[in-house]
Order: structure tokens, then sequence, then C-alpha cells
């Protein structure tokens, strides 16, 4: 699977009329994690995934297959470092939020109509503390259970699902 330079793919998106949906995965390294958040990014509509170059799930048979193809057709983007991808999305008119099980804002809170990028967190630790920083916004899943979170395949899920669920009602 060849990969995109996000530099390259956001004035395409934009020039199509379209709002980007950019999923950026913040030291995701299992690769089925990474497989499952490919199949929900390529059916919730994500115009691509934004990984960095170190302590990144690699594009392999295993993701591929948890995938279900879905990282044969969505664009996967390798950055520098997850705070340049930030950085550039910002520079690009993307507004970017973060995932932060802290956060005062609720994911259905805000417009996913707009031109946005969802930055999800490491398995362990979440969004790293330099991206949570740069993020124009940080935003949670509300939960009922007493359990510390989701998995981040199954959270990346549901913030994509608002996102096309607002994105269809308009």
């Amino acid at each position: 699977v060849p990969y995109h330079r996000l530099e390259d793919l956001l004035p395409t998106i934009f020039e199509r009329g379209e709002a980007p949906l950019i999923v950026v995965l913040d030291g995701v390294t299992d690769v089925r994690n990474f497989g499952a958040i490919a199949r929900s990014a390529e059916l919730c509509g994500a115009h691509a995934l934004v990984v960095s170059m170190k302590n990144a799930a690699p594009v392999n048979a295993d993701a591929i297959k948890t995938s279900a193809g879905a990282l044969t057709r969505l664009p996967v983007c390798r950055e520098t470092s997850t705070l340049a991808a930030v950085t550039l999305l910002q520079e690009s008119g993307v507004r970017v939020l973060a995932t932060d099980l802290q956060a005062d804002h609720y994911v259905f809170e805000e417009d996913l109509t707009l031109p946005v990028a969802l930055v999800m967190g490491e398995e362990q630790h979440g969004v790293s503390r330099q991206v949570l920083a740069r993020a124009d916004a940080r935003i949670r899943i509300p939960q009922r259970g007493t359990l510390d979170s989701f998995n981040v395949s199954v959270a990346t899920g549901i913030v994509l699902y608002e996102a096309m669920r607002q994105r269809m009602a308009r």
C-alpha cells in the first residue's frame, strides 16, 4: 500500500468542494486496532488516515486483513511527526480535535461538518501532551460505566459515526 502526502491530498479534497474529514493516529501501534480504525474510517467517509514515521502500526498483511480491504482504498499519509501533521492541517484550514478523557466538551457538541481532523491517541496513554496543547479543541466520548476508556478503534468508530451522522443530516 503506497503512502500519500497530506500536503498533496488536502488541496484535492478542498477542490472537490468537500470539507476534509481526516483521522490522525498519535502513536497507535497495534496492527489490529490500526486495521479496525481504517475500516471505520472508510465506512464513515473519512478522506485519509495520518500516521507518523515513528510509533505507528505498519501497513502489513494483518492490518489490511483487519481493515477488510479499507487500507487498499483509503489514503494513508505518513508524516514526520503527529505534531507536524497537526501544524500542516491547521495551516490548511482544518480544525484539529484531539480526543481526551479529561476534555470539557463531548464529541456531539462540536460541528463536525466543517473541515476537521480527529486525533486519536495511543492505546495506553492517549494523545500526547504536545499534540493536546496544539489542538484547536479537546473532545471526549460520553460513557456511563466504570472502566477507564473505550478501545482506540472503538472510540474512533464512535467519533467517526458522529461526524458521518452530522454530515448526512446536512
